[in-house]
């Protein structure tokens, strides 16, 4: 059995860290923005095989007071039309905020989503000419 010295360990920050890796980030991001867009309006014509890309630039903390760093996120998401495109923006955006930081302990301080396209209740029909 080895002794220790009997100085203290060292603080928890400087005995290791945690680095989450980008990718995780944003599969967690593209989840959660998913799982908003699935309760927004119109949601029913967007196809199921439509799903959200995120990419994410982490920037990882020093490891010191507890924190894991930084996430920015972009999102390009599907979403149904007519709908109020801000508010359902804004709702996976707090939604994506919350669920990186909840899982991840990182601070998300911007989520930029581009909505990439629309869907209306003729999208799914063969529709010529003008869709009013």
């Amino acid at each position: 059995m080895s002794t220790l010295p009997s100085e203290a360990a060292p603080p928890p920050a400087d005995r290791g860290a945690t680095r989450i890796a980008d990718r995780v980030v944003s599969k967690i991001a593209s989840q959660a923005a998913r799982e908003a867009l699935g309760a927004a309006p119109q949601a029913e014509w967007v196809p199921d095989d439509s799903v959200p890309h995120a990419s994410v630039v982490v920037r990882q903390a020093a490891p010191a007071a507890g924190m894991r760093g930084q996430a920015r996120v972009r999102l390009s998401v599907e979403i149904g039309y007519p709908a109020d495109i801000a508010a359902v923006c804004a709702k996976v955006r707090r939604h994506v905020v919350a669920t990186v930081h909840a899982l991840t302990g990182m601070e998300v301080p911007e989520v930029t989503v581009e909505v990439e396209r629309l869907h209306s209740e003729a999208t799914g029909r063969a529709v010529r000419g003008r869709v009013t």
